[in-house]
């Protein structure tokens, strides 16, 4: 059976929408960044979000824990708020950690917003767009590193590539990396890295493999941003990393 294309799917929906009298109507909340940083200093942080709707909608917002790190100390307010269109709300993020944190945390918080139905006799299918954003916690007592992808070290042994982050520091990046020379592509499975993790990725094109001393990367700036490609030795914990252009 083949598979139908993201294009035809989009236009088959839309078809049967005209079909059946329905209209698709687009909503989402819009946050003022792409990344929540809170720094373990001030004890909370926070993000505003729009409504970029025409009508009011209810804003729900919700941390998500990742598998890296289950319990990150963090919780938020409001859960859930109505937000008139074209207006703003705080969310508020405020740490509940006892002890002083020693690395960096990571999550995840998303933002959906539902708009309100009016019963004006009209068919209409609502479509929310979420919007998913990584939570990084600074401890209060860590130095700002602003190159923490220079911590990681990289090894490659037969067809598996291994990144390990012995830092104390969050790093991401975009998950495609690339294996030099022969540019041998491969993708990450997430696009971060937590402290005292390590991420183990299978490759392909094995023969080529051998030739490997490189792995080139994309780091992303704390605020979400993609540098410039960042190159390090493979399989040398003490490697010297230098810049690509």
């Amino acid at each position: 059976m083949k598979t139908m294309q993201p294009k035809m799917a989009s236009a088959l929906v839309g078809a049967l929408f005209a079909m059946a009298g329905l209209t698709a109507h687009a909503a989402g909340m819009q946050p003022e960044s792409t990344v929540v940083l809170i720094q373990e200093a001030d004890g909370e942080g926070s993000m505003v979000v729009t409504n970029t709707d025409a009508a009011p909608s209810l804003m729900y917002a919700k941390i998500e824990a990742v598998s890296d790190d289950p319990n990150p100390p963090v919780v938020l307010t409001p859960p859930v708020a109505r937000v008139d269109p074209g207006k703003k709300q705080t969310v508020r993020f405020m740490l509940t950690n006892k002890e002083p944190l020693a690395v960096e945390r990571y999550a995840r918080v998303t933002f959906d917003g539902i708009p309100e139905q009016k019963n004006d006799g009209k068919n209409k299918v609502t479509l929310t767009v979420r919007q998913d954003l990584p939570i990084v916690i600074r401890p209060k007592a860590l130095a700002e590193d602003k190159t923490p992808w220079t911590h990681l070290k990289w090894s490659l042994n037969g067809d598996t590539l291994t990144v390990a982050n012995d830092s104390a520091y969050v790093v991401r990046m975009d998950q495609r990396v690339k294996l030099l020379p022969g540019d041998i592509e491969a993708a990450m499975p997430k696009s971060y890295v937590v402290p005292g993790s390590k991420v183990e990725i299978k490759l392909k094109d094995g023969a080529a493999l051998k030739n490997a001393q490189q792995v080139q990367i994309t780091p992303f700036s704390a605020y979400g941003y993609a540098l410039e490609p960042y190159t390090v030795q493979l399989g040398n914990a003490t490697v010297e990393t230098t810049a690509t252009n």
